[in-house]
């Protein structure tokens, strides 16, 4: 017959069960009140806790008339244990955030995509994704993905992050779009919109800045709606994507006499999310959406 070892018990033999036993009865005080939110027997919350102190070779509670009371070495174990409790309640949250369909998806995308182009297309195919919610950021900023800013980015230019997925979806194009009026007037005697700081650094911008030969700009914005209700209204011309102009019948786009100019469109996701259901049904969407629809955004 194997003699028992009067060694305490190993960490590795512990379980969750035990802390939240210990944790219970901690809390409440009482082999009753553990009793009640274990939904046990008040005998099973005192064999338990006898069990896991004889385990450890540690008196955890002093029994006393009133109550059962942490002893010091209870109490230093207290903090421990919360910290474990925490820990399994992330791990079961990650669990569901990875299996469960319903819950939500946070996408980032700049605010005239969303607007003007994704959501009249995804609110078309909302039985696709229905039972989620989603969660969408127009920012023209690149979310951080690694401080779990957006679960989804969709974007005009190829992600530099490292240690993101990032998936090519399409091109978007732009043109150099104006009022009508503006055909009759000479190149030389034409006004332009520009583009303000936020919107500067892509290639359509810089091509602008070459198109008007340094003429000074009557407007600048750093959002593409206001840009467009500008142009619309006739105040100038300027580069608009596609998405954005070409079915505006106050529009005309004008020749440039240029190659067209087109920019990838980049999902990005974290590789952490990238099994996550929820996630990739919204990920399927836009890729889906974006092929589609491919010969109007370009």
């Amino acid at each position: 017959m194997q003699k028992s070892s009067n060694l305490p018990i190993s960490p590795e033999q512990l379980s969750w069960d035990d802390v939240r036993y210990f944790l219970s009865l901690a809390r409440g005080g009482s082999l009753s009140a553990a009793a009640r939110e274990l939904a046990v027997e008040h005998s099973t919350v005192a064999r338990r806790i006898g069990a896991l102190e004889g385990a450890i070779k540690l008196r955890l509670f002093d029994r006393l008339p009133r109550g059962w009371q942490l002893t010091d070495e209870g109490k230093t174990l207290l903090d421990a244990a919360e910290r474990i409790e925490l820990e399994a309640h992330a791990f079961g949250r990650a669990v569901q955030g990875m299996t469960a369909m319903q819950g939500t998806v946070r996408l980032s995308a700049p605010p005239a995509l969303s607007s003007r182009f994704l959501m009249p297309l995804m609110a078309q195919r909302y039985k696709q994704w229905e039972g989620i919610q989603l969660d969408v950021v127009g920012e023209i900023r690149a979310a951080n993905l690694h401080r779990r800013d957006a679960d989804l980015a969709l974007r005009l230019s190829r992600p530099e992050d490292p240690g993101l997925m990032a998936r090519r979806l399409g091109s978007a194009g732009y043109g150099l779009y104006g009022n009508a009026r503006w055909k009759r007037v000479a190149r030389n005697k034409r006004q332009f919109i520009g583009y303000g700081e936020a919107l500067q650094g892509g290639p359509h911008q810089a091509w602008l800045a070459q198109y008007t030969d340094g003429a000074a700009y009557v407007l600048t914005a750093n959002d593409f709606t206001i840009l467009h209700q500008a142009c619309r209204s006739g105040l100038g011309l300027t580069i608009l994507p596609h998405f954005v102009a070409r079915n505006d019948a106050e529009l005309e786009q004008f020749d440039t006499g240029q190659p067209p100019w087109l920019r990838d469109m980049w999902l990005t996701v974290h590789p952490d999310l990238r099994r996550s259901p929820r996630v990739q049904r919204i990920a399927d969407l836009l890729a889906e959406i974006v092929q589609e629809q491919q010969a109007f955004l370009a």
